[in-house]
């Protein structure tokens, strides 16, 4: 981004932050859903299932963690529609403005929201007995890996943000996400699962994101996951941001 589009984009963050911080409900909200996952599975369901592990939570928490995005980024396109429908982007138009700051002010803002609702997941997490054996370099790995997946998924948040026709349409696109965890290896080994339900498992982008963040966490060697995570999280991020940028140029035209 040129000089003056990082400066415009620095301002126009700060009124998105200063939105965030009046309505720290939506960080608080965000966490919840994850929050009762991770208390669900471990203390009812833990049990009874087998992954191999002598600790649940910590097989739990990397799925745990992506669902704690895909839930935070319905907010992104919840506020985005509210700036489409007040007319706010019309008047940023007619200001000297440089037009994608408009929108890297919400897609920045919204890692910010996202990565505090992570640090709350995590903090929950170690009360409930989560165990890390990850050093100081695989503890940054594991945040660039949420930070790719947060970038991609707030990219495709923004393409409902401009084009839905309601607020339940501008948000519903993010309980499939919500939902993907559930068919990978967030919550049960994939081997466990019929047929055609484990290749689909081991083939959607979700499963290669846990385990590399769930290898990374144990301070485990990183095979081929690491590298199949950080396609599937660039490829995403690429063809998200290509077509919110095709949404944005037809609305804002």
């Amino acid at each position: 981004m040129s000089t003056h589009v990082v400066s415009d984009t620095r301002v126009l963050l700060g009124r998105s932050l200063s939105h965030i911080t009046r309505s720290m409900d939506t960080i608080i909200t965000t966490a919840v859903m994850p929050i009762a996952f991770l208390l669900l599975f471990v203390y009812v369901f833990g049990g009874a299932i087998q992954t191999g592990t002598d600790s649940y939570v910590n097989y739990l928490l990397p799925g745990i963690l992506l669902i704690t995005i895909a839930s935070g980024i319905s907010y992104t396109a919840y506020r985005l529609f509210l700036d489409m429908q007040s007319g706010i982007f019309e008047r940023f138009s007619s200001m000297p403005i440089a037009r994608q700051s408009v929108l890297w002010a919400h897609v920045l803002t919204s890692i910010v929201a996202n990565f505090t609702s992570l640090v709350v997941v995590v903090l929950v997490a170690l009360l409930m007995g989560f165990r890390s054996g990850a050093g100081v370099l695989e503890w940054l790995a594991v945040a660039g890996i949420l930070f790719l997946f947060t970038l991609a998924l707030t990219w495709i948040a923004v393409i409902p943000g401009l084009s839905a026709k309601s607020v339940d349409g501008a948000s519903a696109f993010s309980y499939p996400l919500i939902f993907l965890p559930f068919l990978s290896s967030a919550f049960v080994p994939t081997e466990s699962m019929p047929g055609p339900v484990r290749w689909f498992a081991e083939n959607q982008p979700v499963t290669s994101i846990v385990n590399a963040l769930r290898d990374l966490l144990a301070g485990q060697p990183v095979g081929a996951d690491l590298w199949t995570a950080l396609a599937w999280c660039v490829g995403i991020l690429v063809v998200a941001y290509a077509f919110a940028m095709v949404v944005y140029r037809k609305k804002i035209a």
